[in-house]
């Protein structure tokens, strides 16, 4: 069977223009899946891990039933994370290279409210959001939700986890019970499940998680060794297979620290990401990483969700993840999108069980 490709699908010219722009040729598993779907109208929860390009899986949809002429808020996409809103924000933008009649606006904490009031004032139709700050919106009246039409939970477990549940309870309670809800989750649990019930009609499942874990262009390597050999040990890996971009995950704020400092003096140029920096330093390094200047990015796991840059060579696991679940998110990091990408774990002996479980 011919693999598909965009343009049979029902995308319009300006939309499939800025698709081959990004370098996408034909869809991921997720996308071919789950295109037409939403296109159909039809509820779905997809199952995918990231770098699947599961986020242009629902926006190149969502994007085609806008109505640039009316002047409100018709798509709703909830996120967990600060990042990650940020991340799906700036795909829909690329997708929207050659559709300036279409107008994207953040919310999430951590950023000056009075600068999001001035984007809703000028009616975008598309809002990517955190569920406590949109909740602000919502009882300020700076925001209506009573023309949206798709509602899209991302990384809905992650929500969940962080205890957004009664948030998005009395969010989708704002919108009009004819739309459509679409789901994506990394894992199906019973809460995911119980959500699916609630809000969603006649939802269709898809499931690539055995895809992207099972057959990844990702090579991963495991070294064992001390923790004082990590240092030189990364520098060497760098050195040896010529990475030019590469993210480095460690498990405290103060291991971020003192590694970018050691990789400086090393002639590296790096830079760190973690909960202690301000938004606006965050998003001032990644800024810096997507642009290339700089090379090396290390993070901790908080931090790390909603990296999104693509040419990533390399994921460092240069402390074993405590969550099972954060290894998948990580190396997930590099081979984006079908690319190929390398992965290497850092253990210690006594750690060697930890990886057999992973």
């Amino acid at each position: 069977m011919t693999p598909p490709k965009f343009s049979d699908f029902a995308i319009s010219p300006e939309v499939l223009k800025a698709i081959a722009d990004l370098g996408f040729e034909q869809p991921t598993h997720i996308q071919a899946e789950a295109i037409p779907l939403l296109l159909s109208g039809q509820d779905l929860i997809g199952r995918a891990q990231t770098g699947t390009g599961k986020t242009a899986a629902f926006a190149i949809p969502l994007i085609e039933k806008i109505d640039p002429n009316v002047p409100a808020v018709q798509g709703l996409v909830l996120c967990p994370t600060r990042e990650l809103v940020q991340q799906v924000a700036e795909e829909f933008r690329r997708l929207l290279k050659y559709r300036k009649d279409i107008q994207v606006q953040t919310i999430y904490g951590g950023a000056h409210i009075g600068e999001q009031l001035k984007g809703l004032k000028k009616k975008p139709q598309v809002v990517v959001a955190t569920p406590g700050r949109l909740l602000d919106h919502i009882r300020r009246k700076s925001l209506n939700l009573s023309d949206i039409h798709t509602l899209i939970l991302d990384e809905a477990d992650e929500m969940l986890d962080m205890g957004f549940r009664e948030d998005i309870d009395l969010i989708v309670a704002e919108t009009p019970e004819e739309r459509q809800t679409v789901l994506f989750s990394a894992t199906m649990t019973q809460d995911i499940l119980k959500l699916m019930k609630k809000y969603q009609r006649d939802a269709v499942k898809v499931d690539v998680t055995d895809e992207k874990r099972n057959t990844p262009g990702i090579t991963q390597y495991v070294y064992k060794m001390k923790e004082r050999q990590k240092p030189e040990a990364l520098v060497r890996l760098l050195a040896m297979h010529d990475i030019k971009l590469a993210v480095v995950f460690c498990n405290t704020k103060m291991t971020v620290d003192s590694l970018v400092q050691f990789l400086k003096t090393s002639g590296y140029s790096a830079d760190a990401l973690h909960g202690d920096l301000t938004q606006k330093m965050r998003e001032k390094v990644m800024g810096t990483f997507r642009a290339g200047g700089i090379r090396i990015l290390v993070a901790t796991d908080i931090a790390g969700r909603g990296i999104d840059v693509r040419n990533v060579e390399a994921v460092f696991n240069y402390d074993l993840p405590r969550d099972d679940e954060d290894y998948i998110h990580r190396i997930g990091r590099t081979g984006r999108a079908g690319a190929s990408g390398l992965a290497f774990t850092f253990i210690s002996p006594k750690e060697h069980h930890i990886l057999r479980r992973i």
